[in-house]
């Protein structure tokens, strides 16, 4: 089982990217998607996190309204467009599946993917 994160860069505020996240190995139909993020000597947070159907989307407070998690079935693929980028952006960000995980708990999600840099300058 493999997720395999990708899209990240360097982006000037006020920029946009799309991360992409690539499942294989397995179905992730009936998981959650989240995408976390950790930033030069802080914790990983919670960033968006959706179920593979579509029915839900969750987002942090600080990134709601800029940032939008969808989901490509087809592809197995689940993507964070990201707009009105902000330098406290910048962190690695990394995909995640879980099976019945709480949403914004990283510590039960079952799957990671590596993380992409995002770094967005001023």
């Amino acid at each position: 089982v493999q997720l395999q994160a990708s899209g990240g860069g360097l982006v000037q505020a006020g920029g946009s990217l799309r991360l992409s996240c690539a499942a294989s190995g397995r179905t992730f139909s009936t998981y959650i998607m989240g995408w976390f993020r950790q930033a030069p000597g802080k914790a990983r947070e919670f960033v968006a996190a959706m179920r593979r159907s579509g029915s839900s989307t969750y987002y942090a407070d600080s990134v709601k309204d800029r940032f939008t998690i969808s989901t490509d079935n087809a592809k197995n693929t689940v993507y964070l467009q990201m707009n009105s980028l902000k330098p406290e952006d910048t962190a690695v960000y990394y995909c995640a599946a879980g099976r019945l995980p709480t949403i914004r708990k990283d510590s039960e999600y079952d799957y990671w993917g590596q993380g992409t840099q995002v770094t967005v300058s001023s």
